[in-house]
């Protein structure tokens, strides 16, 4: 046990020069790009349409919805 603490204490005094910026750095972009929703929620008018249009036209006759949904989901923050 007594190897154990020195090799923390050497590794803490070195994390905390370079982790303070880190941190930092994943503070300023994570409020901005996490989204406020979950996935499931956001949206639901375009996801209405979308949905509706894919069970009675199928998929490749709903691009226009498909694209607006995902245009409405990466206003919202999600990375679709």
């Amino acid at each position: 046990m007594g190897g154990f603490p020195s090799e923390n204490g050497t590794s803490a005094s070195a994390l905390p020069g370079s982790q303070p910026n880190q941190v930092s750095a994943v503070k300023a972009t994570a409020p901005e790009s996490k989204p406020k929703k979950k996935i499931c929620c956001a949206c639901p008018e375009t996801k209405k349409l979308r949905d509706e249009c894919i069970i009675q036209h199928g998929e490749d006759a709903c691009k226009k919805w498909i694209d607006a949904h995902l245009t409405c989901l990466r206003a919202e923050g999600f990375k679709v």
